[in-house]
């Protein structure tokens, strides 16, 4: 009987339901041009999820975040390879970096931070053509078993929070 309750266990686990995953999944493969370029274009930078504009650079959330507060530092020019980026580009992203770790920090106070930038799709980059870079704030137990069983992310606030927050934060340290 124990033997069976474990065997249905497993089994519920591969049930899990992940549609902000199928969301990803299935409108990557189909979007056309590139959604880096196209965004700051908008012209409705809260509908786009850009939080700031710098002169080489923009910040945006994450669509489909790790943790609340997962924002792209990303180019407005179009490279899929970092050293291809200018130098006063190069330097104005990882000021951008240093600021938004600085916010992230005030606004979440994470345990850590991860920032990093896949470049290539063998390296894991979901967009390899526009090189950006990743920060988000972590804490010791956001690694739970739904993200490594499951493939679900628990967050605790909407993306439109998140924007409104990070969004003031910079406002008030930039002014």
């Amino acid at each position: 009987m124990e033997i069976r309750n474990h065997l249905l266990l497993s089994l519920a686990m591969d049930y899990l339901w992940t549609p902000w995953r199928y969301a990803y999944v299935s409108t990557a493969e189909k979007a056309s041009g590139c959604i880096f370029c196209d965004l700051p274009k908008l012209g409705d930078d809260a509908r786009a999820l850009i939080v700031y504009r710098a002169q080489y650079c923009f910040v945006i959330l994450n669509t489909f975040p790790y943790t609340s507060g997962h924002v792209m530092i990303v180019p407005f020019q179009h490279l899929d390879q970092l050293q291809k980026l200018p130098t006063d580009a190069a330097h104005e992203l990882v000021g951008l970096a240093q600021k938004m770790e600085h916010v992230l920090r005030q606004l979440y106070s994470p345990d850590g931070m991860n920032v990093g930038m896949n470049i290539g799709k063998a390296a894991g980059a979901g967009l390899a053509d526009h090189i950006h870079m990743h920060v988000l704030p972590r804490w010791v137990a956001d690694g739970n078993f739904m993200t490594v069983v499951g493939e679900t992310r628990i967050l605790p606030e909407t993306l439109e929070v998140t924007y409104k927050r990070i969004k003031e934060r910079l406002a008030s340290i930039t002014s």
